[in-house]
């Protein structure tokens, strides 16, 4: 139920002002009697005005029961009703409204238990039923989101759960949207903001992830020394028939090792040799 509103308060206000100055001024032609009538009168009609006058909000609808039976959806603005014979048992918020869920130690399809934490985004799009047809319809939103949301744990798969979360949500709204829809609310989105599982799950999913990182590495390893020694291999097959070009080779090594380093470099005789340093080669 709504609090009384501040317009309501004023309009109370004025009657008994009002209504206390007449009886003030007519205290001497009515007698005690009389005033003591027309000022209860006064009080009567404030509160009677107070309660048949209702300020409702833009974003709102009130529903109105005439003697338990749908009257009418009133609102926004300035509404009437009658005292005692209407009631207004909702004030129907028709703005997008959010609602956290979740889902404790549910199993996973692969038996894993999992703790999901959602967010509903909903709004009411018939107040006629949210007030007639449920008895609380924001109750039976959560109830209904949870009981969906554990539902989708148990039919997923814990590797689909954590790399695909859109998919997870998309599913979680068709299936609170068709469970709801007759009750007169519209699901907009929903949107999983966290997975968690068991902390010995995590160390041992940490450690698989970093085996196979490190597998990844040995892999790219030798594949590039693989690639290393085919062109060591066609490099050795170039030099082969051209000894010009090794001994140009050996010179350019000991220049580059003598620039970079900026000592002198011992070089054994057999190696001048081998390379043929000594003399040019016929």
């Amino acid at each position: 139920m709504r609090q009384t509103s501040a317009f309501s308060i004023l309009l109370t206000f004025a009657i008994l002002v009002v209504g206390g100055a007449i009886v003030y001024l007519s205290r001497g032609a009515l007698g005690f009697v009389g005033t003591t009538i027309l000022g209860a009168c006064v009080i009567v009609l404030a509160f009677v005005t107070a309660s048949a006058v209702k300020v409702v909000d833009q974003w709102q609808k009130i529903v109105v029961l005439r003697l338990g039976r749908f009257h009418a959806l009133k609102g926004p603005g300035l509404c009437l009703i009658i005292p005692v014979i209407d009631t207004i048992p909702y004030w129907i918020d028709l703005r997008v409204l959010t609602s956290s869920f979740k889902a404790e130690k549910t199993l996973t399809k692969d038996t894993v238990p999992v703790d999901v934490d959602a967010v509903l985004f909903w709004k009411v799009v018939d107040p006629k039923k949210a007030a007639l047809d449920v008895a609380d319809y924001q109750s039976a939103i959560g109830w209904a989101s949870q009981t969906a949301l554990r539902d989708v744990i148990g039919k997923t798969m814990l590797s689909d759960m954590l790399e695909g979360r859109d998919k997870i949500s998309t599913e979680l709204q068709r299936i609170i949207d068709e469970r709801t829809e007759p009750w007169g609310i519209n699901v907009i989105s929903v949107e999983v903001k966290d997975v968690l599982i068991p902390s010995s799950l995590e160390d041992a999913m940490s450690m698989q992830a970093q085996a196979e990182r490190e597998r990844q590495a040995r892999v790219i390893l030798g594949d590039s020394e693989r690639q290393v020694a085919e062109k060591f291999a066609e490099a050795a097959r170039s030099y082969t028939n051209d000894p010009v070009a090794l001994h140009l080779r050996a010179m350019n090594m000991l220049y580059e090792g003598l620039k970079q380093n900026s000592t002198i470099v011992i070089v054994p005789s057999t190696a001048v040799e081998t390379m043929q340093l000594g003399e040019w080669p016929v």
